[in-house]
């Protein structure tokens, strides 16, 4: 399946360890809106990279945030 660039997403996060990765992928893997999701945990914007059709930017923050996690659209 290729990977159409113009349905990821990119946004900065606080993610900033492991548990809070787990914290947040019992709602994204869940979401079967989501094609795909990673984050990198390394960089210093913890970048949360995620794959949809659907799901509007607003949407997605509202997801995270609500897990008490910053998220901010990165451009």
């Amino acid at each position: 399946m290729e990977t159409d660039f113009n349905n990821i997403l990119i946004f900065g996060t606080n993610i900033k360890t492991e548990r809070d990765k787990e914290t947040i992928s019992k709602i994204l893997n869940t979401n079967s809106e989501i094609d795909q999701w990673n984050i990198d945990l390394e960089d210093i914007d913890s970048v949360l990279r995620i794959e949809t059709k659907t799901l509007t930017i607003p949407e997605i923050i509202k997801m995270i945030t609500e897990q008490d996690f910053k998220c901010f659209e990165l451009s």
